[in-house]
């Protein structure tokens, strides 16, 4: 009964606050507040974002239909100086008594803090003025709509607006437009000047923008403006600019067609006081100069070492410190080629990707040799960075498993390291952490630490023996990385030491896509502390517990009742699994112990993987601002298979378990595929909607019956279902029994809508759905096992809520998750059962889950 009256008087507080808040506050006399736009394009409503942008005034935003930034706007005191001033004014006396005790000079400071002047500030500042409708706007809106028709193709556009009163002080605006039919072009005629570049439209003609029977758009004739230019300048006009093509539209003597005419002039340059033309050239490069150590700011570079190399020439103020072919390898600028605006581009790119260089300066003259003056000098400006820097980093992190953490990162690099633009990194990290999921007998806040040091060589080019350029052309940026890593840590209670290796090759396929290959991967993984195993995994220690109290196991197993860790359950596990002991478990519990076991194996033994994988991304984002756009991620990895065929090849022997070894370790073999689609769609005013699935799975075969640790799949937490803590779903229905529960199948799909609640301040509304399972492994338990599509039905639902704060450098994250659908509910009842704030999952992240 309490809490019913709580809530129902929380309700009329609300209630109260949002009835006391009078939209219409600070709209003046005889003025209206603009509450709805409406727009009849030929009678009929239109709701199309584009038309709708093209108005000078739209009404207050609102959150679900509640003008929110309007009422906080209209709560502030607009004038809080002038009205704490006016107290003292009115009253003298209490101005005197005031400054007796705090001081006229405090009294006076007062008056600027957050109570009296930064509270209204900042209501001023979220909130939002009143928008009151202007007729002067109105026009300007009416005109902005014409010029869009106008644009479109309907150049009789009749457009008139309306002015509605809904109360005495709210009213409507309503724009009525009348089209008329709208012109499409007929004749398309040319005219160019320069016989080289009407032989260039010839070749280009067909795929033009703008076409006899088409609508006439603006846009169109600006994009094909582009185009032209464009493709000009990428095949030898060097002084072509979109300048010198002039459409000419011709509407006299048509009835809604209009007559197409092309015109590109001449070249027109200016020479002394006077103004000539001629005919546009087409260029090629004659010569390529590059200065590798070049000074800006400064005319004297005095040039004492040079080179020339495969038609480039290299010059240097010192002795020349690369090697030739690590500079022209990124120069796509070639001796004989056609000048071409995007070699210049290409260039650039690459030479800053080399990561030894600024970005160059590039530069062309006419070749005063040429007696024709059609031949361009391409001069390449280098100036090299430091070849030592030192960074440093301090992060605050979360992770699924560290609640918070503390990192800080020093890192040196050295450039040009064996002068052919290689890149050395060395990078340490140190790393502590509060996590409250571990086993802390000491009660420490931080009980989680890393350290590690990472080597890498960056080459940027494919280290090969031989050339890959017909197969990965320079055009793609490709690079060779090699790099070794220790990190030693302490994390989930077992402690760890992992050693890491990479040979690998990036590169980008197109602009937006990249590809990475790595020829070998390899990570060892050693456990430092298994002995500490059931301390840990309490809840396999108990389940292995319950069962031993349950038979006549041996009394020395046992302390104050329970199962001694780690001899204990070493002993009793034993016995049962070989049948030492004087009684005969249950199927069931004999079942149990050889799964607790089996777990307990995987979890500790020290792993060895050698894997080769490849991975490719493609997306259409172009910017941080892209909101509209898709992005696809797929990954497919092979370990063990190499070793397996040395193992055969070499007749390796073959442990007591049926598995070689190698360094008297078990070598992991599975193969591994993943595939991760985001899609996002802008709906306009901060809106965005997102999606995103994810499939992964993991197949052990050849020498494992199982997945490591590191290379499998959990579910929740903050990037994932956020309706469960991370490892506290699945597999399957199986209730999560586990600490760490973990799967090699994975199915995940999120969808996300997002909004603006108050300035940098954002909500959103999730649903969160997937789970994972066990398949084609050593597990058994079919309730976390997926055996057939029927499985699906232990999908998992989340949904909820979230509130994010842009700090522009990063967003924090709140989310607030509901178990909608609990698979691993026996009650019958799985679906909202927990759906309240009493079971709520509340999860903090940095950034955008996708």
């Amino acid at each position: 009964m309490k809490k019913i009256s709580t809530k129902i008087s929380l309700f009329i507080l609300i209630g109260i606050i949002i009835s006391a808040c009078n939209a219409e506050k600070r709209v003046p006399e005889g003025k209206q507040l603009l509450v709805k736009n409406q727009i009849l394009v030929n009678g009929k409503k239109i709701n199309d974002e584009d038309i709708h942008n093209q108005l000078y005034q739209k009404p207050n935003s609102t959150l679900l239909g509640y003008r929110l930034r309007l009422n906080l706007y209209n709560l502030a005191n607009l004038n809080p100086d002038s009205t704490y001033q006016a107290k003292f004014t009115n009253n003298p006396g209490k101005y005197e008594r005031k400054a007796k005790w705090l001081s006229a000079k405090q009294v006076d400071r007062l008056g600027k803090s957050f109570l009296y002047n930064g509270i209204h500030e900042f209501l001023k500042k979220t909130g939002e003025p009143p928008i009151i409708i202007d007729s002067s706007r109105t026009q300007k809106s009416l005109s902005r709509l014409r010029y869009y028709y106008f644009n479109n193709g309907y150049f009789d556009v009749k457009v008139n607006s309306e002015q509605d009163t809904l109360s005495l002080k709210r009213g409507s605006v309503k724009y009525e437009i009348t089209t008329n039919e709208a012109y499409v072009l007929d004749s398309i005629r040319t005219n160019i000047s320069s016989p080289e570049l009407d032989s260039l439209y010839t070749i280009t003609k067909e795929n033009t923008l703008i076409e006899s029977g088409k609508q006439y758009k603006t846009l169109d004739f600006s994009d094909e403006k582009n185009r032209l230019t464009t493709y000009f300048r990428n095949h030898g006009a060097y002084y072509f600019q979109p300048t010198s093509i002039v459409f000419d539209i011709d509407t006299i003597g048509k009835k809604n067609k209009a007559n197409v005419n092309i015109n590109i002039s001449d070249y027109s340059y200016q020479d002394n006081d006077s103004t000539k033309t001629e005919d546009f050239k087409l260029y090629k490069i004659s010569s390529v100069n590059i200065y590798t150590d070049y000074l800006p700011n400064t005319s004297k570079q005095n040039i004492t070492d040079s080179i020339s190399y495969q038609n480039f020439n290299l010059y240097s103020r010192e002795k020349l410190k690369y090697k030739p072919h690590a500079i022209t390898d990124a120069i796509f600028i070639t001796k004989g080629s056609e000048f071409a605006d995007y070699k210049t581009v290409l260039t650039s790119r690459y030479l800053t990707n080399l990561k030894i260089f600024n970005p160059p300066s590039i530069q062309y003259e006419v070749d005063k040799k040429d007696t024709l003056r059609n031949s361009l000098i391409a001069k390449i400006y280098l100036t090299p960075r430091k070849k030592y820097s030192f960074q440093a980093s301090f992060d605050l992190t979360h992770s699924n498993i560290q609640d918070i953490g503390i990192s800080f990162s020093p890192s040196v690099s050295i450039r040009n390291i064996f002068n052919g633009a290689e890149t050395l990194e060395i990078s340490t990290r140190a790393n502590i952490g509060s996590s409250r999921d571990l086993a802390n007998p000491n009660n420490q806040f931080f009980n989680v630490s890393e350290y590690g040091v990472d080597l890498k060589l960056n080459f940027p080019r494919i280290f090969m023996p031989f050339s890959t350029e017909k197969i990965i052309p320079k055009s793609m940026i490709p690079s060779t990385l090699i790099g070794v890593g220790y990190a030693t840590q302490k994390n989930i209670g077992l402690d760890k030491e992992n050693f890491t290796g990479t040979f690998t090759y990036n590169w980008n396929p197109k602009r937006f896509n990249t590809a990475r290959f790595d020829l070998f991967n390899i990570q060892f993984v050693r456990n430092l502390n298994a002995q500490n195993y059931f301390n840990v995994y309490g809840s396999s220690y108990n389940a292995l517990n319950e069962i031993a109290k349950t038979y006549p196991a041996n009394t020395e197993y046992f302390e104050d009742g329970n199962l001694k860790i780690e001899s204990g359950t070493t002993d009793f596990t034993r016995d049962v699994l070989e049948g030492n002991q004087n009684f005969t478990p249950s199927d069931n519990d004999l079942r149990e112990v050889r799964s607790i076991e089996e777990r307990r194996v995987r979890l500790t033994e020290n792993d060895f993987i050698l894997a080769t994988n490849f991975s490719f991304t493609k997306t259409t984002k172009t910017d941080l601002a892209d909101n509209n756009f898709y992005l696809f991620k797929t990954k497919i990895e092979s370990a063990g298979s190499l070793l397996s065929l040395i193992g055969n090849a070499t007749s390796l022997k073959k442990n007591q378990n049926g598995n070689r070894e190698l360094f008297n370790l078990e070598y992991s073999e599975y193969i591994k595929t993943e595939f991760d689609f985001i899609k996002h769609w802008d709906l306009s005013h901060e809106k965005v909607l997102a999606i995103r699935t994810f499939f992964g799975i993991a197949i052990p075969f050849g020498n494992s019956n199982y997945i490591p640790f590191s290379r499998s799949y959990f579910s929740g937490g903050s990037n994932d279902n956020r309706s469960w803590q991370p490892y506290s779903l699945g597999p399957g229905r199986s209730g999560a029994t586990n600490d760490f529960n973990e799967a090699n199948m994975k199915i995940a799909v999120s969808a996300e809508f997002r909004f603006k609640i108050l300035g940098d301040l954002k909500g959103a509304i999730f649903a969160d759905a997937g789970n994972i399972w066990n398949v084609f492994d050593n597990v058994i338990d079919e309730k976390s096992t997926f055996n057939n599509l029927s499985s699906l039905e232990d999908t998992a639902l989340g949904s909820g809520f979230g509130l994010r704060y842009d700090l522009n450098f990063f967003v924090v994250r709140f989310d607030f998750g509901f178990k909608t659908y609990n698979p691993a509910d026996e009650s019958g009842k799985k679906w909202m059962r927990d759906y309240n704030f009493a079971n709520t999952v509340l999860n903090f992240g940095i950034n955008y889950p996708f």
